[in-house]
Formats: structure tokens, C-alpha cells, sequence
């Protein structure tokens, strides 16, 4: 099967080393088996995201070399997919669900949920959900439409969830003590991460993810997902994760390592990859 990779950078900050590297892997690779990098703006948060953030890491993607073959035409460029105007792929996912019974609607509030006693993973912001709401998958089919409330996918308690990662190795996560019933569609109306990528990787036909390594607990949870939908299991490639000098990850709050503030310190992007490379 042709290789079809891609990039999924959300613009809800501005891109830093960490990203760099995430993303100059998955051109590489895609490079490297004479495949197509599709590139994907995971925009759908909708108070985070900012055009100004998606505009500059357009521009900081190509300024490091990165080359992506798909993408809808913008003012004679390749631009990205936008996850914004793909409701409708997530709505058929979400329905495809209710309909086979995988869902249940929630409407625990934060503080019920910070009740929660297992805490979430470095890099994973679900605790495991205490279970309050599961009993009403049962009412699933009521429903005509996500809105008003959170839904769940209810796991399957005790299974072992497990895959061969290209870089890190096999993994395995039990479902209900790694992770529990996570959420799909959020209750303002906007599909969450897991549904929304894993829909996506199906419509355009990815067949290796590549990410960072803080996502591998989400991979297992989409793994179920994928299952549960009918879809196309992609091979999985997640990448160590780039740490500051303290030995933490870097996020987008890490301001002095975004690659605007390195490009604006004159830094090549040679320097930003052996930077990613070296710490």
C-alpha cells in the first residue's frame, strides 16, 4: 500500500522545538518510503485556536523544509485540511457509535470528575472517568444530536489493549485502569481529539501516525475506536519527547523555544534540528 503520512499541528500557539521534531520525523519518513505527507490543521478547539497561530506555522513549517504533498489549494499553495470544516465526517463517526451501543451521554461536571481517583499521564489531560454516567448507555439511540452534554466511549474493562510501536516498541494498556471511558464529543457541541483524528486518518487514508510519545495512552484508546468503527489500523510511529534543560517536556508555553523566536534569533534551521536532536 502507498505511504500516506501526515502532519497535524493545532493553532493554538505558536510551534517550538518539540514540534520541530515531531514534524521533521514525519517528513522524513514519508520522504523516505516515497510516500504523500498530507498536512492536517487540528483547529476544532474553538477558544484556543487563532488564524494568526495557523498562518505562522504555515510559514515556520516551510521555513524549516517541511513539504507536504495534500492539502486544499490556498491562493496557489497547498494549504491544510481544517478539522473546523469537517463536521460532517465526525457526526457519521459519532452515529455509527450510538447506533452499535460504544457511547453513553454524560453529564458529570468538573467537579464531579475531579473526584476522580487515578490522576491522567504525563501528556494526558482524561483522568480515569469514575463511571457515574456509564449505566446510560442504554439511552444512547434518544438522541438525534451530541449537543448539551459530554459522551463517553465506554471501554472495555479488564482488556489489554496492544500494539507494536515502530520506534518505542510494544506497548499495552488496560482498559479501565490505563485509561477509562473517555470522552468523543464534548458538551459544546465540538468533537474531542480521539474521534476527530481517528475519523480523519480514516477519510484520508494515513497509513502511518507518527507523534510524540506523550500520546501512546491515546493510541490505545483510538485503537478501540478504530475497532469499534470498522476502520483501517494505520502502523504507529511516536517519538521521544524533546525536554528542556530541567528534563520536562516542552509545551507551547516554552516561549524562548518556539521556532518564531529562534528563526528571529537567526538561528538556520539546521540549528533548530540538531537543537531537537540534542536538548
Amino acid at each position: 500500500m502507498l505511504y500516506r503520512g501526515r502532519i497535524a499541528p493545532s493553532p493554538t500557539g505558536l510551534l517550538h522545538v518539540g514540534h520541530a521534531f515531531t514534524f521533521w520525523t514525519a517528513y522524513q519518513r514519508a520522504q523516505a518510503h516515497g510516500g504523500t505527507l498530507v498536512f492536517r490543521d487540528e483547529d476544532l478547539d474553538p477558544q484556543r485556536s487563532k488564524p494568526e497561530y495557523a498562518t505562522a506555522m504555515m510559514e515556520d513549517l516551510r521555513w524549516l523544509g517541511i513539504q507536504w504533498q495534500e492539502g486544499p489549494d490556498v491562493g496557489g499553495a497547498l494549504g491544510p485540511y481544517q478539522q473546523s470544516r469537517r463536521r460532517s465526517f465526525y457526526l457519521e463517526a459519532w452515529r455509527n457509535l450510538r447506533d452499535q451501543g460504544f457511547i453513553f451521554p454524560c453529564s458529570c461536571s468538573r467537579k464531579d470528575l475531579a473526584a476522580a481517583a487515578a490522576a491522567p499521564n504525563e501528556g494526558d489531560d482524561e483522568p480515569i472517568y469514575p463511571g457515574a454516567c456509564r449505566h446510560r448507555i442504554s439511552e444512547a439511540r434518544k438522541y438525534d444530536s451530541p449537543a448539551g452534554m459530554n459522551w463517553r466511549f465506554r471501554v472495555p474493562d479488564g482488556e489489554s489493549v496492544r500494539f507494536d510501536d515502530l520506534n518505542v516498541g510494544s506497548r499495552a494498556y488496560v482498559a479501565g485502569k490505563d485509561f477509562g471511558d473517555f470522552v468523543v464529543w464534548r458538551r459544546d457541541d465540538v468533537p474531542a481529539y480521539q474521534l476527530a483524528v481517528v475519523a480523519d486518518d480514516e477519510a484520508m487514508r494515513i497509513t502511518e501516525v507518527v507523534r510524540g510519545a506523550d500520546l501512546l495512552t491515546s493510541t490505545a484508546r483510538q485503537l478501540l475506536l478504530i475497532r469499534a468503527l470498522g476502520y483501517a489500523t494505520p502502523a504507529y510511529y511516536h517519538c521521544q519527547l524533546v525536554r528542556d534543560e530541567a528534563g520536562v517536556r516542552l509545551a507551547k508555553r516554552h516561549d524562548v523555544l518556539n521556532l518564531r523566536a529562534l528563526r528571529q534569533r537567526g538561528l538556520s534551521p539546521d540549528d533548530v534540528l540538531r537543537t531537537c536532536t540534542h536538548g
